[in-house]
């Protein structure tokens, strides 16, 4: 797994809106605190254009994150907004020059589907964080923004928290995956489908009916993707809806029912998601988790610069083609040296 060069004061960040629109007075307040952090800001062409429920058509949005991904100069990337429209943007977007140089990406809810194709297809740390929106000044929302500030600049990230009921004790250390968990739904059987086996698959969500909540764990357990987790953590879920004749279970006794066969530890109301205090994750890096009286969740420490697959297949193409060149020309001059003779 890849991650991504840290940031330093005086770096450019990039603010896109690949799904719902913003207005500037919904975000500019979290800009600031941004450039208060030494950080440049680089507002997208397309910020702040609305088509319906969407920030622009799909061409003005996706433009604005191709052109964020492609500028070297551009050191992460910061989404304005979730709500839905990422999903179609992504078959857009060309990542070559992001996996030759990647850079952070960071997002929650309707982000998930980045935060997927890229572990997926490129093998790079992305980060499960807040977004511009709705930034306010208390002490909850300063301190999620706090926590993206040390996972931008390369500080520790350690959690520890009181487990949620329904938890279940134990360790574990593998790679942190997941997201939204109606995004992880959507995104089964496609080229950005989120990948488990032998990770800690952390999920959040926010109003959704009970029954869906059901139906989805459901297909996850089904097909596969809960039977060899290391760990499942579970962020909010909140403003959970219900039928006129009730589901009978809560979102977090459906989970815990859903996954009661397994023997991996299990960790509730860890403070991610769509709740005051919105923990940064580092999608894709390992993490160790303990699930006891108390609960701990702390990343390792990861090395940079590491080459990932898909860096790894570019480079070979690139040293293969050179030695063809090489040999075409070794070729042709001793073909033109024997036509002298």
């Amino acid at each position: 797994m890849t991650t991504p060069p840290y940031l330093h004061k005086g770096d450019k960040i990039g603010i896109v809106a690949p799904a719902r629109w913003v207005a500037p007075e919904d975000i500019e307040p979290a800009l600031k605190v941004f450039e208060s952090w030494g950080l440049v800001v680089v507002r997208g062409q397309n910020l702040y254009s609305r088509y319906h429920q969407f920030a622009g058509t799909d061409e003005q949005r996706a433009a604005d994150m191709q052109a964020m991904l492609d500028n070297e100069s551009i050191r992460a990337i910061i989404c304005a907004r979730g709500g839905y429209g990422t999903v179609r943007i992504i078959d857009r977007l060309d990542f070559r020059k992001f996996a030759s140089k990647p850079k952070w990406i960071a997002g929650y809810s309707d982000i998930t589907a980045l935060h997927a194709h890229i572990e997926k297809q490129y093998e790079t740390e992305t980060l499960h964080a807040p977004m511009a929106f709705g930034y306010k000044n208390d002490s909850e929302c300063t301190e999620s923004f706090e926590l993206l500030r040390k996972a931008l600049f390369g500080e520790n990230l350690s959690y520890e928290t009181m487990p949620g009921p329904c938890s279940r004790k134990g360790l574990a250390q593998a790679p942190l995956t997941g997201g939204n968990l109606s995004m992880i739904y959507s995104l089964s059987g496609s080229a950005s489908e989120c990948g488990t086996n032998g990770k800690i698959f952390f999920i959040e969500d926010l109003d959704e009916y009970l029954y869906h909540v059901d139906r989805m764990m459901q297909q996850l357990k089904r097909s596969g993707k809960l039977a060899n987790l290391a760990g499942l953590v579970v962020g909010g879920m909140s403003k959970m809806r219900d039928n006129l004749v009730p589901f009978g279970k809560t979102a977090k006794e459906i989970i815990a029912e859903t996954v009661k066969d397994y023997d991996y530890p299990v960790l509730f109301d860890f403070p991610a998601g769509h709740d005051p205090l919105n923990q940064t994750l580092i999608l894709g890096r390992t993490v160790s988790l303990e699930v006891g009286e108390k609960a701990k969740l702390r990343f390792l420490q990861a090395s940079q610069g590491n080459f990932n697959k898909v860096a790894r297949r570019s480079m070979f193409k690139s040293i293969g083609f050179t030695l063809l060149l090489f040999m075409a020309i070794y070729l042709l001059y001793y073909f033109v040296i024997n036509l002298l003779i």
